[in-house]
């Protein structure tokens, strides 16, 4: 039973908890979790190695032991991952009661304090997964690093009126690519999986999916330009092995180069997913 005195957000995550456990005893595939309760057992942001790979490569071209720092960090999924390479790298999440209501260990290298408040130091690199609706952090991200990754889902649920772009602090985009949010590989899993319909309702639904999330890469500094163009291009070159819960999404018909449609765009108009973009 919650207790009352617990926040919203801490009963919203209760329950959260005690939904994925019912869930456990009907999931097809140990995988599927990351993606339905991706608060809990995943990110916002569907990734794979390649992700890593590529955010590693842009950190790696300003230094070879870069200052690295993930804001929003969550349970540091997407940061475990980042360590593998950049073993100092180190993230922030506001809330601790995300570690501390279910005595699940925090690691040393997660620190629990407001981004918003002020970062105090300059990083090489600051990687930006994920603002709360309403939230709106860039302007203490943007004073402490000339490097800024961010991720972020189109249909406008992060930061403030969906704004999570950093043109307006001085920096310059210089790449992009498009992946599937979480939200995307939730309903595919679900209408696939979970949820009894008609073959055809099925294959309806499916062409109407899109991929939501844009991977942006910044800087405000011009020398950075092409080592960042470079890293990327010889990143995409080396393509290695996949993460295992890399799987879902192939089956889930996002997979690595795959062309997509937009439900915003004409279904002419057509995306390759995980594609790089320059400018």
């Amino acid at each position: 039973m919650i207790n009352s005195s617990k926040t919203y957000s801490t009963q919203k995550l209760y329950k959260a908890y005690n939904e994925l456990m019912k869930f456990k005893k009907i999931s097809v595939s140990p995988f599927h979790e990351r993606f339905i309760f991706p608060y809990i057992c995943g990110t916002y942001f569907g990734y794979r190695k390649v992700d890593v790979l590529r955010v590693v490569a842009i950190a790696k071209s300003i230094s070879p032991n870069p200052k690295y720092l993930d804001v929003g960090c969550g349970y540091g999924d997407f940061l475990e991952k980042i360590r593998e390479f950049i073993p100092d790298a180190i993230g922030i999440e506001k809330d601790g009661g995300i570690f501390y209501e279910f005595n699940r260990v925090k690691p040393d290298y997660v620190h629990i304090r407001d981004v918003s408040l002020d970062l105090n130091q300059k990083y090489d690199v600051i990687f930006v997964g994920w603002m709360d609706p309403g939230v709106d952090f860039r302007k203490a991200v943007a004073k402490s690093t000339d490097c800024i990754i961010t991720n972020f889902d189109t249909g406008g649920q992060c930061g403030i009126n969906g704004g999570c772009e950093y043109e307006e602090f001085g920096f310059r985009r210089i790449a992009w690519w498009r992946t599937p949010s979480w939200i995307d590989v939730n309903y595919e899993i679900m209408n696939k999986y979970y949820t009894k319909m008609s073959n055809e309702e099925h294959e309806y639904l499916f062409d109407l999916r899109g991929a939501h999330n844009l991977w942006y890469v910044y800087t405000k500094d011009s020398k950075y330009i092409d080592k960042f163009k470079n890293a990327l291009i010889h990143c995409h070159q080396k393509l290695e092995t996949k993460y295992d819960f890399e799987e879902v999404m192939d089956k889930c018909g996002f997979e690595y180069f795959e062309n997509s449609n937009s439900k915003k765009e004409n279904k002419n108009n057509l995306f390759s997913l995980w594609k790089i973009e320059f400018g």
